[in-house]
């Protein structure tokens, strides 16, 4: 019972504390990285879908069968007011089949699938798939949404 512990406020352990340096902990905290690391997940799960981004058209319903294919086609989209666009940049009717010539290189059997809205101009549509035929594309394809049943 002689000896006092250095909580007790005996004099042997308060002079060990005094001379002792602190010593940082070598161990790394990896809860606080954890709990940023699902928030971030969680962010990105929820922006994921609105980040894709491409030309809105209103497609016309058909009940044809969807294409098989392997190969992300191009696709020009003709929206209502008559604006032409190759994938997601709007281009001009003039200078559409020179990129698509840049693009395809020589082989001319590259897939490519026109949107045209539902409300659109008939004509404008034609006048897309006229030049791309008098090019030399002729795998054309016309791109629907699947009808209600």
């Amino acid at each position: 019972m002689g000896m006092s512990s250095p909580n007790m406020g005996g004099g042997a352990g308060r002079g060990r504390r005094r001379g002792r340096r602190f010593q940082p902990v070598a161990e790394i905290n990896v809860t606080p990285f954890v709990d940023v690391m699902l928030v971030l997940l969680i962010i990105f799960m929820v922006s994921a879908p609105l980040l894709t981004v491409g030309v809105p058209i209103d497609l016309p319903q058909s009940t044809a069968k969807p294409l098989e294919g392997d190969v992300d086609p191009l696709t020009i989209s003709i929206q209502a007011d008559g604006k032409i666009f190759l994938q997601e940049e709007e281009i001009d009717i003039d200078t559409l089949i020179t990129r698509l010539q840049a693009i395809a290189g020589a082989g001319y059997e590259e897939r490519i699938l026109v949107r045209g809205d539902a409300s659109s101009d008939y004509g404008a549509i034609m006048r897309v798939m006229g030049r791309l035929n008098r090019a030399g594309f002729n795998r054309i394809g016309l791109v629907t949404t699947e009808e209600p049943s």
